[in-house]
């Protein structure tokens, strides 16, 4: 891991003000420091990723949704039981992801 990278993303967060840094920039920033930091960052991660497959951006490419969603139950699932927000973020993923599908089933009827 490029430690430049790690550095400028940290500041860059630090720079943000907010709890939580959303958009392109906030899947940038958590996707890099989940890799470093899995169990600090992988709850915002998932939760930036959840919220980035109901933007506007991706919302008619389903596919796309799905790929967001899926990551998100990936990094929820991996962090560890002790995490307090684990259970919270993996629900809201896995939530997300199963109105996605309900919907696509409903289009198909």
């Amino acid at each position: 891991m490029d430690q430049e990278l790690v550095v400028r993303a940290r500041v860059e967060l630090l720079g943000a003000n907010r709890r939580v840094v959303r958009g392109v920039e906030g899947l940038r920033i958590y996707r890099l420091l989940a890799q470093v930091e899995s169990e600090v960052y992988g709850s915002k991660l998932a939760y930036v990723l959840v919220e980035a497959s109901a933007s506007s951006v991706v919302r008619e490419l389903p596919g796309r949704r799905l790929a967001l969603l899926d990551e998100a139950v990936a990094v929820a699932s991996a962090l560890g039981a002790a995490n307090p927000f684990r259970t919270r973020v993996l629900a809201k993923a896995f939530a997300a992801r199963r109105e996605l599908l309900e919907g696509w089933q409903a289009e198909e009827m």
